[in-house]
Parts: structure tokens; C-alpha cells; sequence
């Protein structure tokens, strides 16, 4: 889609959106009803794409992707009125015969620009939001993931006009052609090098940003946790997505005492839930393409996988894989991994371990396992990440009762429910004064008198 293209429907939404016709609640609650209803018609085609993108099976489609879009939808029907509303506060003293209250507003006209990872969830998720707080939207999917951004373009072709919610399609040149123009608000959810682009383009129109970046996460696993419990929620939060999760625990750091008996723990459950030939197993999934899939092979050293380690050119899978004896400064532990390669770090003490953690770049997320409660607290209130789970990884991005957003390096803003609909809302403080009394002591000339009137009121 060329420049001019791409111009004439930001245009048209700004127009659509300052004639008032996205304000309306009922309008918004219509426009989130007609949304599901396809979603809901459109299930099998969204796993079919989510298959042909990413190898998902059709449980993990629903459970990752389709579910959870549906349930954010459900959250804000279910919310939106309450959420809309302004909310009174209290006015002091000096602007009595007034009153003082907060109005959420939306922005205006929205960009969300999503990866090829979750396709699906991380497209709709934030449209649900977006919409749901009373803006126009662009949405710009991945170009990596196409066969789900076709679906994701019939459904919002079917759904809404497009000056309200519209789809660009495209690469580099569509994202640079984007960046170019004015926006309202930006959220990007992607690579940290990609996002310091979109955060450089949003300053020249001093537009606000969300950036939901990555980075590597540490599963931390204290002597004292239950090694089985710890394997078994670790294999399932790694490999989930074949490791193509921002949230996934991109490395495990453990007690040097129960490395041996976690590494065998592991190994028993990546049997378990995958199989003894994962790379012939339906429902495990697939690299997004082989330039990733190169990328992997890179970082995985063979001398120090000892677990897994074969792979599947012709159909781009990599089983999972573990790697012993690995240390910070080796190529895998320099960037984020995002792929189905667990290498595992061992510490002395749980202070080496904090110290060590909060050297490195802000994580997106934080696992720590733990038997103790005073342990795990020390860990999640010294250590900087954006959110995490204790004796768990994942399930902390699937709460609607929880903003889910990065933190430094792994980005900034957050969204999911409540806060999902505050991120897409702009709050305008406003005061309903009444034309009288009009009290002359705040006019010039000031004297004696209106000074101490001034200093009661204000003390």
C-alpha cells in the first residue's frame, strides 16, 4: 500500500472519529458484539492460519490466541459502562461552589502495530481495548505471519468500515510509510529494536508510546523448591509456541545443588508432554521462518546441548533442547533466544543470583521457584522485571484483572483490562465552577485583606 493510500484512510478515520461517532458507549458495545460474533464464526479458520503460521494445534490456538481474545472482549462488554464513566473527586475548599471531576476521553486515531508470534492475540487483544475506550484504529499485523493476517483482515473488512477499524497489510515500507504519519497514540508490541524506531518516529509528533518489548526472562529455581512441580510448569511455559513466547523463561538459573536433579526432571517431562520424537509430533509447533530458524541453530552450541538438539529443516522444527555448562557470556545468553533452547545457569547464593539478575537489562518476565515465601518475596521485590509468577510460569498474562506490560529494557505501558482501557484513554481534569460568588480576593490589586484570605483558603 503506497503513501498516499496509506494517508487517505488516517485522514478519514480522523475525520470519523471528530464527528463524535465513536463516543457513543452503545456504539462501542455494539462495535465489541459484532467483533466476538465473528471471531466466534471465524474459529476455524483462525486455527487452520494459526497452523499454517506456526504449526499450533487447535487447543493451543484457543487456549493461547482465540480464548483470550474472547474473554478481553467479554471483560470489557462487561465493564465498559462503568469504566466510561467520570468520575467525581473531591474539590477543595478555595473552588467551593464548584465541582471537580476526571473524564476518561479517547485518544483518537490509533495505531497497533503486532508481531507474528501470538498473530491473533496480540492484534485483537489491544483493538478489543482500543475500541472499548472509544477510538479509531490501523491495525498493522506482522508480514511474517500471513496467512493469519488474512483472516484478521476478512474478519475486520466484515466487521467495521474503515474509517473506523482498518487493516494495512505489507512489510518495511508500509511500517516506515506508518511511522511517518501523525497518530494519536502507538502501541507496538515487538523487538527492542524495532521499538526504539517506533519510539523515535512517535517523538517528532510527541505521541504518546506503548511498547511491549521482550527480552530475556530468568526462571530462577531456589534449592528449596518441588523439582517436579518446577520441571513440569517449566517444560510447559518454554516450549509452548515451540519457545516463540516473549514471556517464555528464556533461561533457567538454579542452586548449583539441584542442577543435576532439575536437568533430569526436565528431561522426563519433555517426554512427557512432547513425546520421545518431537519433531514428528502434530501438536508441537514450528519456527515462524527459516531466518529464525538459522538464527537458532546459531545460538544452540552442540557441545553443550544434552538434550534434544535435532531438527527438521524441510519442516522448520527444532525439538526441544537443553544445554549444560552454559555461561553469560556465551552467544546464546546474548539475546533474547525465542525458540525451543533451555540452557540452564547455575548461582551459590539467592543474593549472587538477585545481583547478578538486576546487572542485566530489565526482563519482560520473572520466574522464581521456591519452597520458601520469604525467598520468593526477596526475589520479586528486589529484582526489576515487568511481571512473573511464582512457582509458575506464564499464566500471569492471562488475567483481565491485571495490566500485563514490560519495565525498562522490556518496554513501557501495560494493558489487559482495566488497564487496557486506561492505556487507549486519555483523563482530562476538569472543574464545573459556578458563576457566583465570584470572590475578588484572587483579582488584582491584591492587599492585606486578600492575602490572608488567600493564605486561609490554601493552608
Amino acid at each position: 500500500m503506497d503513501k498516499t493510500t496509506i494517508k487517505a484512510i488516517i485522514d478519514d478515520q480522523r475525520n470519523y472519529f471528530y464527528s463524535g461517532s465513536t463516543l457513543n458507549i452503545s456504539t462501542r458495545i455494539a462495535a465489541l458484539k459484532k467483533l466476538k460474533s465473528c471471531i466466534t464464526h471465524y474459529e476455524n479458520r483462525i486455527n487452520m492460519a494459526l497452523k499454517k503460521d506456526l504449526g499450533k494445534s487447535s487447543v493451543e490456538s484457543f487456549m493461547c490466541e482465540t480464548g483470550l481474545v474472547i474473554s478481553e472482549i467479554n471483560y470489557m462488554l462487561k465493564n465498559i459502562r462503568r469504566f466510561s464513566h467520570e468520575k467525581m473527586v473531591h474539590t477543595p475548599l478555595a473552588q467551593f461552589c464548584s465541582k471537580s471531576f476526571i473524564k476518561p476521553s479517547p485518544y483518537g486515531v490509533v495505531l497497533i502495530m503486532s508481531p507474528w508470534n501470538y498473530p491473533f492475540l496480540l492484534t485483537m487483544t489491544p483493538l478489543a481495548d482500543a475500541i472499548a475506550a472509544g477510538n479509531t484504529v490501523i491495525l498493522k499485523p506482522s508480514a511474517y505471519s500471513s496467512y493469519t493476517t488474512e483472516v484478521i483482515c476478512e474478519i475486520i473488512n466484515k466487521c467495521f468500515d474503515k474509517k473506523y477499524v482498518s487493516v494495512i497489510t505489507g512489510g518495511r515500507s508500509e511500517n516506515a510509510c506508518l511511522l511517518n504519519e501523525h497518530f494519536d497514540y502507538i502501541f507496538f508490541t515487538g523487538s527492542q529494536s524495532v521499538g526504539k524506531e517506533v519510539m523515535k518516529h512517535a517523538s517528532y509528533n510527541l505521541t504518546p508510546v506503548t511498547l511491549e518489548l521482550g527480552g530475556k526472562s530468568p526462571c530462577i529455581v531456589e534449592k528449596s523448591a518441588n523439582i517436579k512441580i518446577a520441571a513440569k510448569r517449566i517444560v510447559f511455559g518454554k516450549f509452548l509456541n515451540c519457545g516463540q513466547t516473549c514471556v517464555a523463561p528464556d533461561y533457567i538459573y538454579c542452586d548449583s545443588s539441584i542442577k543435576d536433579a532439575l536437568i533430569n526432571e526436565i528431561k522426563k517431562q519433555i517426554k512427557l508432554q512432547f513425546g520421545t520424537d518431537p519433531l514428528n509430533n502434530s501438536n508441537y509447533g514450528k519456527i515462524i521462518n527459516e531466518k529464525h530458524f538459522n538464527r537458532l541453530l546459531m545460538l544452540a552450541d552442540t557441545s553443550k546441548i544434552i538434550y534434544g538438539g535435532r531438527y527438521n529443516h524441510s519442516s522448520l522444527k527444532i525439538e526441544p533442547s537443553i544445554m549444560d555448562n552454559v555461561t553469560f557470556n556465551d552467544a546464546v545468553m546474548q539475546e533474547e533466544i525465542f525458540g525451543p533452547i533451555l540452557p540452564v545457569l547455575t548461582y551459590n547464593s539467592i543474593n549472587d543470583a538477585i545481583c547478578k539478575i538486576n546487572s542485566l537489562p530489565h526482563p519482560l518476565a520473572l520466574y522464581i521457584f521456591s519452597g520458601s515465601r520469604r525467598i520468593a518475596k526477596k526475589v520479586i521485590t528486589l529484582c526489576g522485571f515487568g511481571g512473573g509468577c511464582i512457582n509458575d510460569t506464564i499464566i500471569h498474562l492471562a488475567t483481565n484483572e491485571m495490566g500485563f506490560g514490560g519495565f525498562g529494557e522490556s518496554g513501557m505501558g501495560a494493558y489487559h483490562g482495566r488497564d487496557g482501557f486506561n492505556t487507549f484513554s486519555h483523563y482530562k481534569s476538569i472543574v464545573d465552577k459556578k458563576l457566583w460568588p465570584d470572590l475578588p480576593m484572587r483579582y488584582q490589586p491584591y492587599n492585606s485583606f486578600s492575602n490572608r484570605l488567600i493564605h486561609f483558603f490554601l493552608k
